[in-house]
């Protein structure tokens, strides 16, 4: 609930600490770690202000001290999971370094699952996602675009890496949760949908099933969409 009269506050332009009284206990870098850690191990419902404290070993009404609102602890945790990209010397082929990129964070992803389902726009401005995205720019440099272009790139770049790595986590745990073998479902599915086929109402979906029976190849489907959408910024490749 907003409350009135309130201002708008960036917990990176808040100081860690003022100059007076003792030095804090720990810093923000140690509360965004045990966010991450609770999370990685117990899912993202679990991160709360009492169990961080916990896990910090500090009251909860202490954390506050550090991290005024729960949405600043889903920060930190961004920004601490985006150091983790590798940076390295552009290599001057765009397309092949934004294909490392995005290969990159969906490693990133199925390291800290919860990842997905906090990536938004308002995260994006923290330390390591602007250090990220001036490595990004710095691999579109052979790109004639403008910069506005190139930051929708790596906007609808990271779309389809987050969509599809969430899809594979959710067919993960939904798998995991079967009584029988994901083979066995994925049988039964499509003998199903066979039958369905087999009514002659479906025509194109009978056009479809004949041209290719399965199984899809998943890894082909991502190599797939994210070169069309490189293909979609690709001047030069468009133009021969």
């Amino acid at each position: 609930m907003a409350v009135r009269g309130a201002e708008p506050e960036v917990i990176w332009a808040r100081p860690e600490r003022t100059g007076r009284g003792p030095r804090p206990a720990y810093t923000r870098a140690d509360v965004a770690a045990a966010a991450v850690r609770i999370a990685d191990e117990r899912g993202l419902d679990a991160v709360s202000m009492r169990h961080v404290a916990a896990e910090l070993g500090c009251g909860t009404m202490s954390l506050y001290n550090y991290v005024p609102r729960k949405e600043d602890l889903y920060e930190l945790m961004v920004d601490a999971v985006s150091a983790e990209h590798e940076l390295w010397e552009p290599g001057g082929d765009w397309r092949a370094d934004m294909l490392r990129v995005a290969h990159q964070t969906r490693a990133l992803m199925h390291r800290h699952p919860w990842v997905p389902r906090l990536m938004s726009p308002v995260y994006g401005f923290s330390p390591n996602a602007l250090r990220y995205l001036e490595h990004c720019l710095a691999c579109l440099d052979p790109l004639e675009a403008s910069y506005g272009t190139k930051m929708e790139l790596v906007a609808m770049l990271n779309g389809v890496v987050t969509t599809y790595v969430r899809n594979e986590l959710e067919t993960a745990e939904r798998t995991r949760s079967l009584p029988w073998s994901e083979d066995q479902e994925n049988a039964a599915r499509i003998a199903y949908l066979g039958s369905r086929i087999a009514t002659g109402a479906y025509p194109h979906m009978a056009a479809a099933f004949m041209e290719d029976q399965g199984p899809i190849d998943l890894e082909a489907v991502l190599a797939r969409a994210l070169n069309r959408v490189l293909d979609a910024f690709d001047v030069e490749r468009g133009s021969r």
